[in-house]
């Protein structure tokens, strides 16, 4: 991990520029001459949890970059292995296998906000989905100005109970906020009740500005929904699929979606039902964008991230260690079985 110090601009704002000024002072103890929070705190004549909020405030107001470059990894590590069967970027986090699955969607977020924070350029269209990891990732964005960007909402987040704005919006506002980009989000329901009405929905000039904005995305940011996550997918829990839609896309072999478009674990998505009602973007549709991606924590997560990667969405994936070894698992044990079936097919032939 690497850490670069930005000195501190002289705009005025909400922050005075003594304080500023003790918090650049504090990370240049802390990151680059590498003193412990507890020897800042008497270099500072300050309490330790003083330093932990000027350091803190250093990352906010971009004082702090942080970006990670991982270690040149050989052809039978973990990320390279994954690479090479889904022909992705990987970006395997270690997390310790006693952690709580709070602590490993931290662990992976903090990864990913650096990463995007990397990738983001003056200019640059963000696309971003709503959702409980991408929400964690927004934690862990460092501020960087880049000029000229824009963040887009890609799919809705109206249920029949709530606008979806507060969640969804602080989402994306937040990614906004650490770019210093114009922001626009998408007001429609995560799912329309009738496919028509989408359809004529999409006519609409407001609608389809925000759908050109989407399509001309340089980079999309998305997590994956899962059923069985122990920590719930939002859409899953806020509302947005009553007990019997979820009952219906189990018996279709649904195991979860991306950008609120459902998968199953083969990548297959296009006889879907409810799909025809969906707003977010179709891994088709996602193709298109040249960098997609996608954040997972935790075990749960593999059987709907195989169906991702399986139809072509991910271009980058950031994942936990076990999380990692379980979706290796998963594809070896399905290229055996496809092995063994084409061998049953050459017998019978």
């Amino acid at each position: 991990m690497r850490c670069s110090i930005v000195s501190a601009s002289s705009e005025e704002n909400q922050v005075s520029e003594d304080r500023r000024r003790i918090a650049y002072e504090a990370a240049v103890l802390h990151y680059v001459q590498g003193e412990t929070m507890e020897t800042v705190a008497r270099r500072l004549g300050v309490s330790r949890s003083t330093v932990s909020r000027l350091i803190s405030l250093a990352r906010d107001e971009g004082l702090v970059r942080i970006s990670l470059h991982p270690p040149t990894e050989n052809s039978d590590s973990l990320a390279a292995r994954l690479s090479d069967v889904f022909g992705v970027t990987a970006h395997v986090v270690p997390v310790s296998p006693t952690s709580t699955d709070v602590r490993r969607l931290d662990s992976v977020a903090t990864v990913a906000g650096a990463i995007i924070s990397d990738l983001v350029q003056p200019g640059h269209t963000i696309g971003v989905a709503w959702g409980t990891t991408i929400s964690a990732v927004t934690d862990h964005l460092s501020p960087r100005p880049a000029p000229g960007s824009l963040v887009v909402q890609l799919n809705g987040a109206a249920n029949s109970s709530t606008t979806g704005i507060p969640y969804a919006g602080q989402i994306i506002d937040s990614f906004g906020k650490a770019f210093g980009a114009t922001v626009r989000h998408f007001p429609v329901p995560a799912f329309f009740d009738y496919a028509e009405t989408r359809e004529a929905m999409w006519r609409e000039r407001s609608l389809a500005a925000v759908r050109e904005l989407q399509r001309s995305t340089d980079i999309a940011v998305f997590g994956v929904g899962s059923f069985n996550s122990p920590l719930a997918s939002h859409v899953y829990v806020g509302g947005y699929l009553s007990p019997k839609d979820i009952a219906t896309l189990r018996a279709e072999g649904v195991v979860g979606d991306i950008c609120t478009v459902l998968l199953r674990p083969d990548g297959s998505y296009d006889d879907i039902e409810m799909n025809r009602r969906a707003t977010g973007p179709t891994p088709a549709e996602l193709r298109k964008i040249p960098r997609r991606i996608c954040v997972v924590a935790g075990s749960s997560k593999v059987l709907p991230l195989h169906g991702a990667l399986m139809s072509g969405a991910v271009t980058d994936l950031i994942i936990d260690e076990g999380a990692a070894w379980k979706l290796l698992d998963l594809a070896n044990g399905q290229r055996k079985s496809a092995e063994r079936a084409s061998r049953m097919g050459g017998r019978d032939a």
